[in-house]
């Protein structure tokens, strides 16, 4: 068993990390009092190659695994997970296309996705309906040639930038007096008649991403921007969201990453009572239980990467691996702020900022309760939904 990475994989990582720490850490505190999305970086980001990662070469990408995604991905978390999680769906909802979209689609949209020219979102989540997507009430119906969209979405990233090409929403295209509902996936282009722009949430976190609702009313797309199969809506997004638990886990792995950086570097330097506070017990045991964490999370996420990466899409690994990482590094955020006491709780402080934007990954993509009971089902156990 081996555990290194190869030469390849640690010149990716090293390249990325130099990028993130010289031109996206510095202005993070910034961008987060700001709350605007840096449509430079995302550009450069795009010229680095990161969106790139995970996708064919005949489609413009470097068609690298996914390990090597959640390589990059960490390294821009450990710097500013807004930054990260743009990146992170441009790439989900882009495997997305690739995958399922018509061809004339892919040919349309990708390649921007791909170099980091323009940005991409799915909009699943409404008001009502998140994991439960029996509550999904946005439907597309049959009409000349197309299907109408017509109902509310909620929490959607990316879906207002200046940038934005598409948004995929997920919609009912069963009979509206059907037994039983059936979804599809249509992507929608910007500028669509029918499509409002919501204005931006004022969030806990991730504050220089975006994030809006949306809206469509007798919102009309053709035939041929049914993304997968007709009724297979929830399929396709289920295998890309196999992706996204290893994306947001690497993110999040990143930033507890940080917060041990950040610990370990102010126990040095800050002095009570004669001396270093690194020196006390209770503060080592803080930084020690923050670099057992971070090293399990790491290896976790790999693991399920590495799988992956294999062709072996293990459903308890990749919940093992989203419900821990993205726990813990909420956990190695409020820790942090103990080891930096008052200061740790002002905003100019960096891991102020880790605590708040981490939060919201144990809820996104999947909660931490549906990743728990994935893993339960996964060990033989019967399921409370069924």
């Amino acid at each position: 068993m081996n555990f290194d990475l190869t030469p390849d994989q640690k010149k990716l990582r090293a390249t990325v990390e130099e990028f993130a720490q010289a031109e996206v850490a510095p202005r993070a505190e910034q961008l987060d009092r700001e709350g605007k999305v840096p449509l430079d970086l995302v550009r450069k980001v795009g010229d680095l190659g990161i969106p790139a990662l995970p996708f064919a070469e005949e489609n413009g990408g470097m068609g690298l695994g996914l390990i090597e995604s959640a390589l990059a991905l960490e390294q821009l978390g450990r710097a500013d997970q807004s930054l990260a999680i743009t990146t992170m769906t441009n790439m989900s909802c882009g495997l997305v296309l690739e995958g399922f979209g018509h061809k004339d689609l892919v040919a349309k949209y990708l390649p921007d996705i791909v170099a980091g020219k323009s940005c991409c979102g799915i909009g699943g989540t409404e008001p009502g309906a998140g994991s439960d997507t029996a509550g999904l009430k946005t439907r597309a119906d049959k009409k000349d040639g197309g299907w109408v969209l017509n109902g509310e979405k909620a929490f959607i990233t990316n879906g207002g930038t200046d940038i934005t090409a598409f948004l995929m929403f997920l919609g009912v295209t069963s009979e509206r007096d059907a037994a039983k509902k059936q979804y599809s996936l249509l992507l929608v282009p910007s500028g669509t008649p029918g499509w409002t722009v919501g204005e931006r949430y004022r969030k806990m976190g991730w504050r220089s991403s975006d994030t809006r609702p949306h809206y469509l009313s007798d919102c009309y797309v053709p035939d041929d921007h049914v993304v997968g199969k007709l009724h297979g809506g929830r399929y396709a997004l289920h295998q890309v969201y196999q992706r996204a638990r290893v994306f947001v886990s690497a993110i999040s792995v990143g930033l507890a990453q940080s917060c041990l950086d950040h610990s370990l570097a102010f126990a040095k330097s800050r002095h009570a009572f004669g001396g270093p506070i690194g020196k006390f017990q209770l503060i080592q045991e803080m930084i020690a239980e923050m670099a057992i964490m971070v090293d399990t999370a790491r290896l976790l996420t790999y693991r399920a990467a590495w799988n992956v990466d294999q062709g072996n899409n293990d459903l308890k690994e990749l919940a093992m691996a989203k419900h821990y990482a993205c726990s813990i590094g909420t956990k190695c955020a409020d820790l942090a702020i103990q080891v930096h006491g008052g200061w740790g709780y002002m905003d100019d402080c960096p891991v102020s900022r880790y605590y708040r934007d981490n939060r919201v990954l144990t809820i996104g993509d999947g909660s931490s309760q549906i990743q728990i009971l994935m893993i339960a089902r996964a060990l033989g156990l019967p399921s409370a939904l069924e």
